[in-house]
């Protein structure tokens, strides 16, 4: 098989893409269902990834018995491979007497055990756009081969439990192996330098376009945020990944009249406390800014724990429902989140910012972020 072609300019020069364990579990599922449901099944398969990116996946290990059938895909990273880079994704389909597809994870896959993650407690860490591409290759195989009853779906990473212990997943509460994730399908390299270039890169296009007002965001969820629930053009739009600070200070330089950053909770609480470079290999903080302003805002010793203990920024923010102090909390981190973006922004660009969570929506706002949000009003 030939090596995943889908590259994304980086200054002057290419990195190579690779897929998601989700688009693996995916695609995987759709050759076990093959060889089960018609008997065949093809040296490669072709999954339509959320980003609109198909990829094609050599299906390795194939088996079956009665009533099931099994096969593997081996995960790409690309050219900055994580630390699933190479491993054996399973899934093994089997018929059931039930119409509906249901998917459960095997060995090697993690089990959440806390609230407030992607997955309810006690449910295999198999994040919800990997279970939808399952569901959508099932149903397109289920029609292809006529069939009408029920489909079990069971996704196991053999090497699982032993590459959980170089992830975050034991600090999060899943236990027993790595998560199923992936909200585009693609892993896009995440090299630092080549990051910076590429964000650098961005700024530089809009200002060569004429752009005075910018609007920014680290990744995909603050973009989506900002189109579909702030209802803002984004034709003036640059994406800074975890570099908040490095995109500032370009943008700054650049001359920018007005830079407004959106952004998840998460990772603009970092900024709040000072932490420009948000990825979590370098800052994290996230608890402890959080708690602390918990305390700033009269919350309790049982209070501030609770937010310190929390695994989430979502469920730190339940709790401070529960405790009436998510208004004063969220007010008082959006002023601090003020002070470190002008301080890092200088005097000659205007910086606002909005904060939001998938789960709670729009939490904060610096004060004048309402205004420079108008100016990205679409036509």
């Amino acid at each position: 098989m030939g090596t995943f072609e889908h590259y994304i300019s980086v200054g002057r020069g290419r990195l190579r893409c690779g897929y998601t364990t989700g688009t693996c579990a995916a695609a995987a599922a759709r050759g076990a269902a093959e060889l089960l449901l018609t008997g065949e099944m093809p040296a490669l398969v072709r999954v339509e990834t959320p980003a609109g990116i198909p990829v094609e996946a050599e299906l390795l290990e194939p088996a079956s018995g009665c009533g099931w059938a099994s096969c593997a895909v081996r995960k790409d990273g690309g050219d900055d491979p994580d630390a699933t880079h190479g491993t054996l994704i399973f899934a093994k389909v089997e018929k059931t007497k039930a119409r509906e597809v249901t998917i459960e994870g095997g060995v090697g896959v993690g089990r959440v055990t806390r609230p407030g993650l992607d997955q309810p407690v006690g449910e295999a860490a198999i994040n919800h756009v990997p279970r939808e591409m399952i569901l959508r290759q099932m149903e397109e195989v289920r029609r292809k081969a006529g069939y009408s009853e029920g489909l079990r779906v069971e996704i196991s990473v053999p090497a699982g439990e032993e590459l959980a212990k170089r992830t975050f997943n034991p600090r999060l509460g899943i236990t027993g192996g790595i998560s199923i994730l992936g909200t585009s399908g693609i892993v896009r390299p995440m090299s630092e330098a080549a990051l910076i270039d590429s964000l650098r890169l961005e700024l530089d296009m809009q200002a060569a376009a004429g752009a005075g007002d910018i609007v920014v965001t680290p990744g995909n969820y603050g973009e989506h945020f900002s189109r579909e629930v702030l209802h803002l053009s984004l034709d003036h739009w640059a994406t800074c990944s975890n570099y908040i600070g490095e995109a500032i200070d370009h943008a700054a330089g650049l001359g920018f009249r007005s830079f407004l950053l959106v952004g998840h909770l998460g990772k603009l609480c970092k900024a709040a406390a000072g932490n420009m470079n948000t990825h979590s290999r370098v800052s994290d903080a996230r608890r402890e800014t959080l708690a602390a302003h918990t305390a700033l805002c009269s919350g309790d010793r049982t209070v501030v724990e609770a937010v310190f203990l929390a695994i989430t920024t979502d469920e730190a923010v339940d709790i401070l429902d529960r405790a009436g102090l998510r208004e004063p909390v969220m007010a008082s981190l959006a002023g601090a989140l003020d002070q470190r973006l002008k301080a890092r922004a200088g005097e000659d660009m205007d910086i606002e910012a909005i904060f939001f969570s998938n789960k709670h929506g729009i939490l904060g706002r610096t004060p004048g972020a309402e205004r420079l949000a108008a100016l990205h009003a679409p036509d």
